[in-house]
């Protein structure tokens, strides 16, 4: 078996990449990337490939199954090229993997997909995914969805896979992720208990997660599973509420109304303090709470870590500056003294 992924550098495609490995039936994973890693891979072979302007059907052809993962969260100040990756670039990699004539798509969507919902109740995969309004990524997850449903219109003979991750964390991505969300100017040896004093504690601030290794294992079933078709919500328990984030960093939990929250990520967004906008805090606030039913009866999924087990090797990985052998990952991918990260714009430009 042969199977594509694109966006394999990053936080998810490292994992799948391990998880795929380990399959037997695997002869060969072909990762696409922006920026190609120098180590090399068990079973991989790298491919430089941007899904926004390759010619993405040779890279396709012969294969047995595509996974979609390339994504762009930054620059969060450049919506245009967020658009051009996330929606152009996902209409471009569905219509090679028609024309190359691969039987098996499985796309990375989010738990971002989903419509505002409830968080005192579990929503299966039948609810509304019309995206959280507010949140670019949110916007760009549902348009990619409705791509996603012309293409199953249209070639009802590719197996189609969706699945709906909530955040996904993992030790070796923990430099990218302190980029991406918190920026240059937070000092990793804050991220210890003890030395944050306060929380917040703001009503429906509770969110689903799981550890990146457990979202690749998904990703290797709904490959190798070829009765699988649709949406899969992916989660591990519990809930991640103010009470545990409370405890994880031994701080004392403080209500603060969503407003305040808003109000300064927005401030610190405009100043240029940190590259992530007010609409993340949105997506966290009113994305539903999702049921994984399906997921494990239907794949055969069950996660290996808690989602507070896959928050704590995050922020223990943030602290000691934690990362992985690839572009995305890698420690010093913000340059020397962070200067590079400081160079972008702190979400101006792609970092």
């Amino acid at each position: 078996m042969r199977v594509v992924v694109t966006g394999a550098s990053g936080n998810v495609g490292t994992s799948v990449i391990r998880a795929l490995q380990g399959v037997a039936d695997v002869d060969e994973i072909v990762g696409l990337a922006r920026r190609v890693p120098t180590q090399s891979f068990e079973k991989v072979r790298w491919a430089e490939a941007d899904v926004t302007r390759s010619d993405l059907e040779p890279h396709f052809r012969g294969a047995d199954a595509v996974v979609h993962l390339a994504w762009l969260i930054q620059p969060s100040r450049d919506p245009a090229t967020l658009r051009r990756t996330n929606v152009e670039g996902s209409a471009r990699v569905f219509h090679a993997v028609g024309a190359a004539g691969v039987s098996t798509l499985v796309h990375a969507s989010s738990v971002g997909v989903y419509s505002p919902g409830p968080k005192d109740r579990r929503v299966d995969e039948g609810w509304p995914t019309g995206g959280i309004p507010t949140s670019a990524y949110s916007r760009h997850k549902a348009e990619a969805e409705r791509l996603l449903d012309r293409f199953e219109a249209e070639r009802p003979e590719v197996r189609v896979v969706r699945l709906r991750p909530g955040l996904i964390f993992k030790r070796e991505a923990a430099s990218e992720i302190r980029r991406y969300f918190a920026g240059p100017l937070l000092p990793n040896p804050l991220l210890r208990r003890g030395l944050i004093p306060i929380t917040p504690d703001t009503e429906r601030l509770c969110f689903q997660a799981v550890h990146s290794h457990d979202v690749g294992e998904a990703y290797r079933l709904a490959v190798a599973n070829t009765d699988a078709r649709g949406a899969f919500n992916v989660a591990a328990e519990p809930v991640i509420d103010g009470a545990l984030i409370a405890d994880l960093f031994q701080a004392r939990s403080i209500r603060i109304p969503r407003r305040v929250l808003s109000t300064a990520a927005s401030l610190t967004w405009h100043m240029r303090l940190q590259p992530t906008d007010a609409s993340w805090l949105d997506l966290a606030l009113d994305s539903p709470l999702m049921d994984v039913s399906r997921t494990r009866t239907q794949l055969g999924w069950t996660p290996h870590r808690s989602a507070p087990d896959a928050l704590s090797e995050l922020v223990e990985g943030m602290r000691v500056g934690a990362g992985f052998d690839t572009p995305p990952l890698a420690t010093d991918a913000g340059g020397p003294a962070r200067v590079r990260e400081l160079a972008t714009g702190v979400g101006a430009r792609t970092p």
